[in-house]
């Protein structure tokens, strides 16, 4: 239930005070299981999901890749992603190839781990633009627009 009321923006201030109420409206997944969030950084955005992303998680990615679909620079941080499958994959690749025939850049951010590693086994790492962290994706597609 933690992870529900964290997603939901609840904070606890202190002590004996009534928690503080605050919402994302960029916050597209409300899931304990996963989340997926849209941020901006100047003319980069970013698509940030956590959790497991599986067939029940593909909608709410799906959506945010859609709300990102006419940007110049799209960063995809599955940096705090435990999982995902062939569904998500699929989102991935198509997110990435319709960014590129608009004359846009992406990014994916996969450090070690076992979201790299399904890129690995697909060979999915030698087709799509990996980077290890953020930071080095943001600077890499500053670096191409």
């Amino acid at each position: 239930m933690a992870l529900a009321w964290g997603a939901l923006g609840v904070r606890w201030p202190a002590p004996g005070k009534p928690p503080l109420l605050s919402f994302t409206p960029a916050c597209l997944s409300l899931s304990p299981m996963h989340r997926v969030v849209i941020e901006r950084d100047e003319a980069t955005a970013i698509v940030q999901a956590a959790g497991e992303l599986d067939a029940f998680a593909a909608p709410d990615l799906a959506q945010a890749f859609d709300q990102v679909r006419n940007e110049p620079r799209v960063v995809a941080d599955f940096d705090r992603v435990a999982f995902m499958d062939s569904t998500v994959l699929g989102l991935i690749v198509r997110m990435a190839r319709e960014t590129a025939e608009a004359g846009g850049a992406v990014r994916i951010v996969l450090p070690s781990g076992s979201a790299r590693r399904i890129f690995e086994i697909t060979a999915l790492d030698r087709a799509l633009p990996i980077a290890e962290t953020r930071s080095t994706a943001l600077a890499e597609l500053g670096r191409s627009g």
